[in-house]
C-alpha cells in the first residue's frame, strides 16, 4: 500500500472503488518515484531533452518527430517496467533466487535492445553534415547559448548522478 512517505496518495485493498482519475495520479506518482530513485531513467530523460534540443536544427517532418517521440517514450516506458520488475523480485525466497535474477536480466535486456534500436534510428535521422554546420554557425553566432548548453550538461550530470544511495 502507498503511504505518506511514498507520495500524496493513499491506497489499500479497495483500489477498484477509487475514482478513475486516481489511476492517472498513481501513474504520475510512479513516474515521480522512478525519477527520484532510478538513475537510468534520469539518464534517459536528460538524453531525451538533448535529442529534442538538437532536433531544432533539423527540418524533421511530423512523421519523423512521431518516430523520435515513440523511441523516447518506448525507452522510458521500458525503463519504468524494468525498474518495477527489479523491485518486485528484489528479495526472492531462496528457491526463486535464480528465477528472480533471470527476470531482472531479461527486463534490463529489453531496455538495452530497444535503446540500441533507438540509437540506430537516431543516428540515421540525425546524421546530416548540413545540420552539423548549422549548429556550428548558430553557436558561433550566439556563444552565450553555447555556454548555457554547456551549463545544462553540468546540471544534467548532477541530476543523473547526484542522488545519494545509488
Amino acid at each position: 500500500t502507498w503511504t505518506a512517505a511514498h507520495g500524496f496518495l493513499q491506497c489499500g485493498p479497495d483500489m477498484k472503488n477509487q475514482p478513475f482519475l486516481h489511476s492517472f495520479l498513481y501513474a504520475v506518482q510512479g513516474v515521480r518515484t522512478a525519477l527520484r530513485e532510478e538513475r537510468n531513467l534520469r539518464f534517459h530523460v536528460c538524453t531525451a531533452f538533448y535529442v529534442y534540443v538538437f532536433s531544432l536544427f533539423y527540418e524533421f517532418t511530423c512523421t519523423e518527430y512521431c518516430l523520435i517521440t515513440m523511441m523516447v517514450g518506448g525507452v522510458m516506458a521500458l525503463e519504468l517496467v524494468n525498474s518495477s520488475l527489479e523491485r518486485a523480485v528484489e528479495r526472492p525466497v531462496p528457491e526463486r533466487y535464480m528465477t528472480a535474477g533471470a527476470v531482472k536480466d531479461m527486463a534490463a535486456g529489453a531496455v538495452l535492445v530497444f535503446s540500441i534500436a533507438s540509437a540506430v534510428c537516431g543516428v540515421l535521422l540525425f546524421w546530416d553534415p548540413a545540420a552539423f554546420a548549422r549548429m556550428w554557425r548558430f553557436f558561433l553566432r550566439w556563444p552565450a547559448l553555447a555556454v548555457v548548453l554547456a551549463a545544462t550538461l553540468v546540471l544534467s550530470f548532477r541530476f543523473i548522478f547526484g542522488k545519494k544511495g545509488e
